[in-house]
């Protein structure tokens, strides 16, 4: 019943899209979440960023400024036309105030544009491209949890320090975050005096990596670098595997891994990788709180999207009381004067390009032995401080920046 509510919806969106109407405010503050829901990172973020942000609203009351909070959900397909319809239709029809999630790079560009032609707020949370706070910053979109920036450099710059890792070949999904992803890894790699010996694009969603690796293989290359996420990272280790790349002295680098990925992969292949989150479960005993909670409604505990998702509704509804109003520049000015603290973040800042400003965090795979349960899959191996983690503001090209 849920998938088919929410494949209705995306069709819904998509043949009544049409001219924008004139906004007529209501005595309701209605939150969409649009995200991959059946496709290849529908486990990463989906039906649980829905759960989660179900969940922010009841945790702040289900009421913020006495007017109760409704929350909607989208299926996007990675399809950026049908994302776009479905924004266009939820700001000019359905009257949604903020689009949450946006799990794919075309859709979260074309979406922050939107929502700046409509006066309207969105928040990135699953979508990873540097993009969103360079050239197609928008004063009324943020980018909360991640970008490709940041988790290049995190990984990147821990396996060049680990030495043996003087050449990279990148095997990327070919779309806006694949190019980014392997764009800012690169620079990375170079910067520290490795050198990129080729690359490889992949089809979203795709099943058989055996030509990609082969070619991956006969590089040469010291270092393989996985520029995807979801099941494509998953599929694409699992082969790794089978054909024997790291047996022959290659070594795989993660650019995009979650949670779910590695209970999926498995530690007997995936242990000893290295890669950035924003978050892990069993940090400490807030971590383990929430997703304990999140665990008993979805099955699992949260990702990094799914907790990320939640913190930035919660943001969001506070910043709302503290306007006194849902006014779209005032809600965005009270996001912007109120520090991000939640489980997950400390002390978090809103930047002038719209980069959500927090640490991350260098994980590594557990090895077998070391599990004592389904989900105890990683450790931290070190804590990257935002201003670290993130390109800096002068570098990234958003228009809006000393404006």
């Amino acid at each position: 019943m849920v998938g088919r509510t929410l494949c209705m919806l995306a069709l819904g969106a998509t043949l009544l899209a049409g001219p924008a109407r004139a906004q007529v405010s209501d005595d309701v503050v209605r939150i969409g979440v649009l995200d991959d829901m059946s496709g290849p990172y529908a486990d990463i973020q989906g039906p649980g960023d829905v759960v989660a942000v179900r969940m922010a609203v009841e945790d702040f009351g289900g009421t913020v400024l006495g007017k109760p909070v409704d929350v909607v959900a989208g299926d996007l397909q990675n399809k950026t036309d049908v994302g776009a319809a479905i924004a266009r239709r939820w700001y000019d029809l359905d009257k949604v105030d903020a689009i949450l999630g946006l799990g794919h790079s075309g859709v979260a560009i074309a979406v922050h544009g939107i929502a700046r032609e409509k006066n309207k707020i969105d928040i990135v949370t699953a979508a990873g491209s540097t993009d969103l706070t360079g050239k197609f910053c928008s004063p009324n979109g943020l980018h909360w949890v991640y970008d490709t920036y940041a988790l290049s450099n995190g990984t990147a710059t821990a396996v060049m320090k680990q030495g043996g890792a003087e050449s990279w070949f990148f095997l990327t999904a070919d779309y806006a975050f694949g190019h980014s992803l392997e764009r800012d890894a690169a620079a990375v790699v170079k910067r520290m005096g490795g050198q990129v010996v080729g690359q490889v694009r992949s089809p979203l969603n795709n099943a058989d990596f055996s030509s990609f690796l082969l070619q991956a293989q006969t590089s040469g290359a010291k270092v393989i670098g996985l520029a995807n996420a979801g099941a494509d990272t998953i599929n694409a280790i699992k082969q790794a595997s089978e054909f024997g790349l790291m047996a022959g002295g290659q070594r795989l680098a993660g650019l995009l891994v979650l949670l779910t990925d590695i209970q999926a992969i498995g530690l007997q292949d995936a242990q000893g990788l290295l890669f950035t989150e924003a978050f892990y479960w069993d940090q400490n005993d807030e971590t383990r709180a929430f997703s304990k909670r999140f665990e008993a409604r979805h099955g699992k505990p949260p990702t990094m999207f799914q907790a990320g998702i939640y913190s930035a509704a919660t943001h969001y509804l506070k910043a709302i009381r503290e306007a006194g109003t849902d006014e779209t520049q005032a809600v965005l000015a009270a996001m912007r004067k109120l520090p991000v603290n939640d489980f997950m973040t400390r002390n978090g800042t809103i930047r002038e390009d719209g980069r959500m400003m927090r640490d991350m965090y260098l994980l590594e795979a557990k090895k077998p032995a070391e599990s004592k349960s389904r989900w105890d899959l990683m450790k931290v191996v070190a804590t990257i401080p935002a201003e670290q983690a993130y390109r800096p503001l002068a570098a990234g090209g958003c228009p809006l920046v000393g404006k």
